[in-house]
């Protein structure tokens, strides 16, 4: 079992930074695939950024690629994202997810197996 707290979530305007966390307890990171999710009112979650398990490769959604960035401290048993140029579209509840996915490729959402309780972005204009 894997328990997963997302923290730094706030409010900053539009071309500002922020770097959310993902901690976990109760299994090592290391063995797991790590993705962030985020939900808007009123839409669907979307995927927008994973990291593989082993060889740490990252994917990101289209339309934060080249803002976001994610990372790994398996030492500390947490993953990043950091946020910079936010744009008010980026504002959502974001949520972290591990899976015992053992591709290297991006894992499908259905595969996720953990979801933390989120932490809410917003971005004013």
């Amino acid at each position: 079992q894997v328990q997963l707290v997302e923290s730094g979530g706030g409010l900053v305007q539009a071309g500002g930074s922020l770097r959310l966390s993902c901690a976990a307890s109760g299994r090592t990171l290391s063995s797991y695939a790590m993705g962030w999710f985020r939900q808007a009112p009123g839409k669907e979650r979307e995927f927008v950024s994973a990291i593989s398990w082993s060889v740490s490769n990252t994917y990101y959604a289209d339309s934060v690629k080249g803002r976001f960035t994610i990372s790994r401290d398996n030492a500390k048993n947490t993953v990043y994202l950091q946020m910079n140029n936010l744009k008010p579209e980026d504002t959502a509840v974001y949520y972290c997810a591990a899976s015992a996915y053992r591709s290297t490729s991006n894992p499908p959402a259905s595969v996720y197996d953990y979801w933390g309780q989120g932490t809410q972005v917003t971005v004013s204009s």
